[in-house]
């Protein structure tokens, strides 16, 4: 007659129980291997959040496409519009493409407070290029180029400059004596340890005043982050076609992000590995277990068969013995490990939150191993015959 999974459990649990030494060995020997794993998956869990973190505060990912000099022709390039517009339509990984032009230092005046800001005369869709977003007021819109209005926008630090206590926004300020009406603020630059301040006007706007009509460099926004690199190349390759004999230099403004992404992408592959090869060795040390059991208790074995034990029921108890080592290592380990790395998270402010899929995916692995071991030597137990078992042969 069969065993109700119940009673196959408690017999399971009996045996394990009965031999502590066995089982406290095979259970280390899971630990080890399934906080290997653990750890890998919690490390690489960090790194994403420790990026995902970084980028938050920066500036949208974006590439920058410059010309580069030309020795032959001994001269440059300008890019225009035109350029950007070209781009648009071939790139169809670019979420927004805008452009920008460097400007002199000019001394920017309201009432009796002066400064020397950066300034710089950004192409259309520059805010949703460079992902920056404002703190007051508006942003460029289709009728400040269109209309060759003179309004800006200014950083938080020049607004304190120049402005003190009022409200900059609808405020006349004066570049070279002329008028410019503020119609919003944006946040200063965390990158720069000493502030300047900045200033943002319409290229159109710049054109009517300067005569240039030209583009120092393009900016191409991603759709996705692994979108970069790529962009850069085929934005290069796009420029080169449409300006033959001409070079362009390109950046982008998170190498420095990609670069620490893929050395902890290296690191977390290594320690996955070895994750891997150590919770193999818990199999293997499972099965020799197991092994070690089934000649053990071959009488234990033969008696139960001789009262109605199925070969199902013997090999069931084997299986789910090594799954319950498994499932106990397992558990030690991911508790384990969750506590060390919440105490090293805080120790160097890591960001850090327990994910149960990470945890699930640790002690399936342990499971599945501990089930595979354990499956060929319950398979041998099972097909020993009752009367050669009983005799211990």
């Amino acid at each position: 007659m069969p065993l109700s999974p119940l009673n196959l459990l408690g017999l399971s649990c009996q045996s394990l129980i009965g031999n502590p030494l066995r089982s406290s060995l095979t259970i280390i020997g899971v630990f080890m291997g399934v906080a290997a794993v653990s750890a890998t998956l919690q490390v690489r869990n960090i790194s994403q959040a420790v990026i995902s973190q970084q980028l938050a505060e920066r500036n949208a990912p974006q590439v920058g496409l410059v010309p580069q000099w030309n020795p032959i022709t001994r001269q440059r390039i300008s890019f225009t519009l035109e350029d950007i517009e070209f781009l648009k339509r071939r790139l169809k990984q670019a979420k927004a493409i805008s452009g920008i032009n460097w400007m002199r230092p000019s001394t920017v005046v309201f009432q009796d407070q002066e400064a020397t800001p950066r300034r710089i005369a950004v192409a259309p869709n520059y805010i949703e290029t460079s992902g920056q977003k404002l703190i007051a007021g508006r942003a460029f819109n289709s009728a400040d180029y269109q209309s060759f209005r003179p309004v800006v926008i200014i950083d938080k630090y020049l607004a304190e400059q120049l402005f003190k206590d009022k409200n900059p926004l609808g405020q006349n300020l004066y570049i070279d004596l002329k008028p410019y009406i503020v119609i919003g603020i944006l946040p200063t630059d965390a990158e720069n340890e000493e502030p300047e301040g900045e200033v943002w006007m319409t290229t159109a706007f710049h054109s009517t005043i300067s005569g240039n009509y030209t583009i120092n460099s393009i900016l191409v926004r991603p759709q996705k982050l692994e979108d970069l690199q790529s962009l850069e190349e085929q934005g290069k390759q796009l420029l080169e076609q449409r300006y033959k004999g001409s070079q362009f230099w390109s950046w982008n403004s998170v190498e420095d992000i990609l670069e620490q992404k893929k050395t902890l992408e290296s690191v977390s592959t290594a320690l996955l590995v070895v994750g891997a090869i150590s919770l193999l060795v818990g199999g293997v040390g499972i099965a020799n277990v197991t092994i070690a059991s089934v000649i053990e208790r071959t009488p234990e074995i033969g008696l139960r068969r001789a009262i109605g034990a199925t070969q199902h029921d013997v090999m069931l108890q084997f299986i789910l013995e090594a799954a319950i080592l498994s499932l106990v290592g397992g558990s030690l380990a991911i508790a384990s490990v969750h506590g060390l790395t919440v105490i090293v998270a805080q120790r160097f402010e890591f960001p850090y939150r327990f994910e149960s899929r990470s945890a699930a995916i640790a002690l399936s692995s342990a499971v599945l191993v501990g089930i595979g071991a354990g499956f060929f030597p319950a398979l041998r137990a099972s097909q020993l015959d009752p009367v050669k078992a009983l005799k211990g042969q």
